[in-house]
């Protein structure tokens, strides 16, 4: 089982191009990292990467060996999903990723029940609102609350999720309150935006009586954190297109105001994705069912039923 392990540090290290990245990524220390690698050296008898003070990257014969080494571990993989689909108890590492806002609020919590549940799988978690490589980073599932673009994995659909324009009291006060949604262009508004690397969202779609509005807003600041966009929203610096169960309890509160309800921004999907498997493993499958309907549960909590 050293021997497997050394595989895997040795794939890691290459696919994220360091020790240090590689082992974390594995719940191992740098330290017990390298002494890995070494180990697969020694039985090899070669060099496998070349390292200098900045870096480390695969020598020739290193990057022969870690395609071969992708494929011994995608057959052990697909073994052990045998072995575990006659097995009654599922285990072993479940990595999973949510955006952060309904990571921390929905996921997270249904978590501990599962893992009650199934006592020998470990959920790994990872929240970022970033586009995530679910094969490169070697993800089981990937949360997701929006349009989902990769079509090379499977989707489960949970539920869609209505949107709402809001905005703090205050803010309105002082710019006021659109009535439609051109007074949202040409400058009239700072229209808060989710921005990341690869971010389909630099317009906003609302839902009008002649169909679909495609809106080229602008704003002074965006982020790619959905909260910090709420939080510039309630302190009072713009406009916000936000999940309606990312704001229920300040619309409930009046901390944030609905704005142009008549011509609300497009429900957003709320589902999962995981790659495709000829055999999927029976923790990954158990997984999204169970969260499927703990995550409906959630989010008609959220929104007020």
């Amino acid at each position: 089982m050293q021997y497997v392990e050394c595989l895997r540090v040795f794939v890691r290290v290459v696919e994220l191009g360091s020790i240090t990245s590689g082992g974390r990524d594995l719940r191992l220390t740098p330290a017990v990292a390298s002494k890995r690698i070494k180990e697969l050296e020694n039985r090899l008898g070669v060099r496998l990467f070349n390292r200098t003070t900045r870096s480390i990257t695969p020598t020739e014969v290193g990057g022969v060996f870690y395609e071969q080494a992708k494929t011994v571990l995608a057959s052990l993989d697909e073994a052990e999903a045998v072995v575990a689909n006659f097995s009654e108890t599922p285990r072993g590492a479940l990595r999973i990723t949510a955006p952060l806002g309904i990571g921390r609020r929905i996921i997270a919590p249904l978590v501990p029940e599962f893992t009650e549940r199934y006592p020998e799988v470990q959920v790994q978690m990872r929240l970022s609102d970033r586009l995530v490589d679910m094969v490169g980073e070697r993800l089981d599932v990937a949360f997701f609350l929006g349009v989902p673009r990769d079509s090379n994995l499977k989707l489960r659909h949970i539920c869609d999720c209505p949107g709402v324009l809001c905005a703090a009291p205050g803010y309105l006060e002082r710019h006021g309150t659109p009535t439609s949604p051109e007074d949202l262009l040409g400058g009239k508004h700072n229209c808060l935006l989710l921005r990341y690397p690869r971010s389909p969202e630099y317009f906003w779609q609302l839902r009008t009586e002649s169909g679909l509005r495609r809106l080229e807003v602008a704003g002074r600041f965006d982020a790619d954190d959905g909260d910090v966009l709420t939080s510039w929203a309630l302190d009072g610096h713009g406009i916000a297109n936000r999940p309606r169960l990312e704001v229920a309890q300040h619309l409930r509160s009046g901390a944030l105001v609905e704005v142009l309800p008549q011509t609300p921004p497009l429900p957003a999907t709320f589902g999962c994705l995981f790659p495709h498997r000829k055999l999927q493993d029976p923790k990954i499958r158990l997984f999204v069912d169970y969260m499927a309907e703990a995550v409906k549960a959630a989010v008609g909590d959220l929104q007020g039923g």
